[in-house]
């Protein structure tokens, strides 16, 4: 056997391409698009490494274009569940027993692959899939999923380094084993980054896993799975599967070798299955590690010697790309009286020219919501503070699902600190805002904290530094991820791991060394080299 100490240090972040007019990345993502739109496929799942379909299926369109039909894919069931976590138990021993720096080489492969030759076949999905304009899917589909996989790599390589120290006549060592069993993960639409970080992460430290994504992120889901295989993942070791959450709860829930569950998506869906997993503890050979990021009802708290146009931008961008629909975008902004009357006019300027349509259209910042369900949800919280008489739309509310499901950004102010759209999560292009007098920036702090039972992302815009640190201190519990100056969207993985408390997650932080221990069961070994031969302790001589 050859061996040797590899390493893999710390990587540089993928560089963000601009997409800007005559480049050859534009080029190039033009033509990717019009290609998958002279397609239609028929996507498969992907379990024990075979192409499985069925005579059950559900169609692919683009939610900014429903009259377009990209394809189909297989719609699974109980059944399909199990054959993915059998294909995942029958892979798990020579998968676990695979040698590191071939497992990391697989993954390092991937990421490659998506850097060249597949970065606009990434983005195109993601774009026409679950529509993301050209950046949002760069930042995502291409940027964010390649830091993953790489800086996962790097971050397992520095916990298999860490290791125990050695007392006299012995050496100690300290393993760090696959969970035992298969690792569930359940991805969300609206990152396909979470698509590719839920399943590999877990698949890196030696399991294997069933991937349950979201149906309206199979279009982007199916290219990572076939860019897998092209870099070598071994069959079985991820298992793709598109069925419904109580049916993949249901059998993985009760299966023996259930050992972990990724998760990122709605609060009320976590909570059920922590309790479901709670009742069925005796069923387990372990207990299982259960890994969430769910809600957010994030915050933009703006003290009184802000700027203005800081404040704007902050709130546009963070607010409004992707539609709103990021679990950090913001969602409520507490501002001061002294800065309303400005802010309000270039928060109306900004909404007002913005382009809203097809992300084939580069100069669009606004495309479509990502389906029916959601459309209506946003449209009835619209709806009721139209008719409140605690708020007013100051700008947006305009709402059309005839062609695609598109909201226009919507900005409510609100006299109550307490409405219903200062409180729930909407997960769309909406913000609410309430002005607080300007000489309560202490108490409307403790506001900022009391009102949300979430805690992902936060941010507090000042020039005044003992105001940013009083927020600093008295928001530490209020946001997982926060922003002093910025908008609270934009994580980057490296630099600032991601995940919230409270009724947003676990806090395992996506994007650094913490998630990946998650993962991993340690074994501690002690070889004595000259063990004792006789039971008796020197204190229990008489002389």
């Amino acid at each position: 056997m050859s061996l040797g100490n590899f390493s893999y240090p710390v990587p540089a972040n993928e560089p963000v391409l601009n997409y800007e007019p005559g480049s050859k990345e534009r080029a190039a993502l033009k033509a990717t698009l019009a290609e998958l739109k002279s397609q239609t496929v028929d996507v498969p799942m992907y379990i024990g490494g075979k192409e499985v379909r069925t005579d059950k299926k559900a169609e692919l369109r683009p939610p900014h274009e429903r009259s377009h039909l990209l394809g189909t894919f297989s719609v699974g069931s109980k059944e399909h569940v199990e054959m993915a976590i059998e294909a995942a138990l029958k892979a798990k021993e020579s998968w676990a027993s695979m040698s590191w720096e071939s497992r990391a080489g697989i993954f390092l492969k991937a990421a490659d692959l998506i850097a060249t030759k597949y970065r606009s076949y990434m983005n195109g999905t993601t774009m026409l899939g679950q529509s993301k304009n050209a950046f949002q899917a760069e930042i995502d589909s291409a940027c964010e999923i390649i830091d993953f996989l790489r800086f996962n790599v790097h971050f397992l390589d520095q916990i298999y380094r860490q290791q125990p120290i050695s007392g006299a006549g012995m050496h100690n060592r300290m393993e760090y084993r696959p969970l035992e069993g298969f690792v569930l993960a359940v991805t969300p639409f609206n990152f396909t980054a979470i698509g590719g970080n839920l399943p590999t992460a877990p698949a890196m430290c030696g399991n294997t896993v069933v991937w349950k994504c979201a149906n309206t992120q199979v279009y982007s889901a199916q290219m990572f799975m076939r860019i897998l295989q092209e870099a070598g993942l071994p069959d079985g070791v991820i298992n793709l599967v598109y069925v419904s959450g109580p049916v993949v709860g249901e059998v993985c829930f009760n299966h023996k070798e259930f050992a972990g569950v990724h998760f990122t998506g709605s609060t009320g869906v976590f909570n059920n299955m922590w309790e479901t997993i709670g009742k069925n503890m005796a069923k387990y050979r372990s207990y299982p590690r259960i890994v969430g990021e769910t809600g957010g009802k994030d915050f933009v708290m703006v003290h009184k010697s802000a700027n203005a146009d800081i404040v704007a931008t902050a709130l546009l961008r963070g607010a409004f790309e992707f539609q709103g629909q990021k679990c950090s975008a913001a969602s409520r902004a507490y501002i001061s009286s002294n800065l309303w009357a400005e802010v309000k006019h270039k928060i109306i300027e900004g909404v007002n020219s913005f382009k809203m349509g097809s992300v084939e259209d580069f100069s669009n910042f606004i495309n479509a919501v990502i389906d029916e369900k959601s459309f209506d949800s946003i449209k009835n919280y619209i709806d009721n503070a139209r008719e409140s008489a605690d708020a007013e739309i100051i700008v947006g509310g305009a709402c059309d699902k005839s062609n695609g499901y598109f909201i226009q950004p919507t900005v409510i102010e609100t006299k109550d600190p307490k409405f219903v759209t200062m409180c729930e999560e909407i997960f769309g292009p909406v913000l609410t805002i309430y002005v607080y007098p300007e000489d309560k920036f202490e108490e409307t702090l403790s506001l900022v904290d009391d009102t949300s039972p979430y805690a992902l992302t936060g941010a507090i815009i000042s020039h005044d530094r003992d105001a940013i640190e009083l927020a600093t201190r008295k928001l530490v519990n209020a946001a997982g991820n926060f922003y002093i100056n910025d908008k609270p969207t934009g994580a980057v993985v490296g630099q600032q791991p991601f995940g919230g408390a409270r009724g947003s997650g676990t806090n395992d932080k996506a994007g650094s060394i913490l998630n990946m221990y998650r993962w991993l069961s340690a074994r501690t070994i002690k070889e004595t080299f000259n063990p004792p031969v006789d039971y008796s302790y020197p204190f229990m001589k008489e002389s």
